[in-house]
């Protein structure tokens, strides 16, 4: 099924709106000290930034009829969210999509002030709306696209860190070329029982199946050294690859990841004995 775009909903001018959706938006992981962290927004690709926190990332993708974003933070991050769009020349109003990889309240909860803030559509899977308690906007299902001018996402759930956790490839450019980015949308461990770890390595080994993925796009800066690359990328000289360009180093991290939940399947098994 293809999302077509609709005109925006008529932007929310009262600020009781936002703090009405502020309160109906409970939290759903712990905060830590996500809430207080700010970073410097910057383009990784040509139509790719990052705008999220120094734990917690978000991303902005511009096409040629508007903006997406993807994650939305804690609700205390929404400003943050806001003003990292604009620190690198864009403007909150364009934001026509925002998609939710999952649940969890470090990348959902910030999603209904975003809404309000911009008018955009959002966009997670149904076990994961359910799961914020937030009024759904967009369900978005296995094997669904979404396409936004000259950028098409292409969506899929890998049910495990939640029960509706939402990956997603598009392409991102550097100058001429263009490259397969994937984000895995659930990759902790923070889980409990059999049936959900065996879920969890389902879905790492269907991505595992799927070629051609050169982009790591990763929801916790850590799991895929954004930072690192990043500083990479502003020495980057002319004619050297692109340090986030590592389809070996992807793979590579879906086999750990594997790996890991095979230790925990084993450890529930034992448990559940």
């Amino acid at each position: 099924m293809r999302h077509s775009i609709r005109p925006k909903n008529v932007r929310a001018a009262c600020a009781a709106l936002v703090l009405a959706l502020f309160a109906a938006t409970p939290a759903t992981a712990q905060r830590g000290d996500f809430t207080a962290q700010t970073r410097d927004a910057f383009r990784i690709f040509d139509n790719l930034y990052y705008i999220g926190v120094d734990l917690v990332s978000a991303y902005l993708v511009t096409t040629s009829e508007g903006l997406i974003v993807i994650d939305t933070l804690f609700a205390a991050s929404s400003d943050t969210l806001l003003d990292n769009i604009r620190a690198v020349g864009f403007d909150p109003d364009d934001v026509e999509y925002v998609f939710v990889s999952h649940g969890h309240g470090d990348h959902a909860e910030g999603a209904p002030l975003l809404k309000a803030a911009t008018g955009a559509r959002v966009g997670m899977t149904g076990p994961d709306w359910d799961m914020t308690g937030q009024e759904r906007d967009m369900v978005i299902a296995d094997g669904e696209t979404v396409t936004l001018g000259d950028t098409t996402f292409t969506f899929h759930v890998t049910p495990g860190h939640t029960l509706g956790v939402l990956s997603m490839a598009f392409p991102v450019r550097d100058g001429e070329s263009t490259h397969n980015a994937f984000m895995f949308g659930g990759m902790g461990l923070n889980f409990s029982g059999v049936d959900r770890t065996e879920m969890y390595i389902d879905s790492v080994r269907r991505v595992q199946a799927m070629e051609g993925i050169e982009v790591n796009v990763t929801n916790h800066e850590g799991a895929g050294q954004v930072f690192a690359r990043a500083d990479r990328l502003a020495d980057r000289a002319t004619g050297d690859p692109h340090p986030f360009v590592d389809p070996d180093g992807f793979y590579a991290w879906l086999d750990t990841l594997e790996a890991n939940a095979q230790v925990k399947l084993e450890e529930e098994r034992a448990a559940a004995n």
